[in-house]
């Protein structure tokens, strides 16, 4: 048995608000919407990536409060530095940058934080073994 990870679940306290800010800054959309136990279920994809990996967004959680020092995070990879700094400073106009763009040592790489309307951050990196542009790195 080799089991493969397909989707995230979210309960968000929002759910408008969070498919805005996911389809704003991830680039994900929207690939199903259906009714349930009394209010819709959202699930959205990158595009490309709708039979691979998906966020299944529901409403009824709570805002999570995390800590300036928690790192839980969702992480999103991206071409390069000018990206990150893009979606920095798109964030920081927006008033959920949590982590300004910063660099650390290899395999962290080049990133910024940003809290989605439910509490939960979003990673956005350049330069780590994983996304674009990593095959011919190392992973640690």
């Amino acid at each position: 048995m080799r089991p493969t990870l397909t989707h995230i679940a979210l309960h968000v306290p929002d759910l408008d608000a969070c498919v805005q800010f996911y389809s704003r800054f991830c680039a994900m959309r929207v690939i199903h919407e259906r009714a349930g136990k009394g209010s819709r279920i959202v699930w959205m994809a990158e595009p490309g990536k709708e039979h691979a990996f998906i966020f299944v967004i529901m409403p009824g959680g709570q805002d999570r409060q995390l800590a300036a020092d928690d790192y839980s995070h969702f992480g999103f990879a991206l071409a390069s530095r000018e990206q990150v700094d893009a979606i920095a400073a798109q964030a920081a106009e927006a008033g959920c940058l949590i982590w300004a763009p910063r660099d650390e040592p290899y395999p962290v790489g080049y990133y910024c934080g940003l809290r989605d309307p439910a509490g939960n951050y979003v990673e956005f990196s350049y330069g780590q073994p994983l996304g674009p542009g990593s095959e011919a790195m190392p992973i640690p």
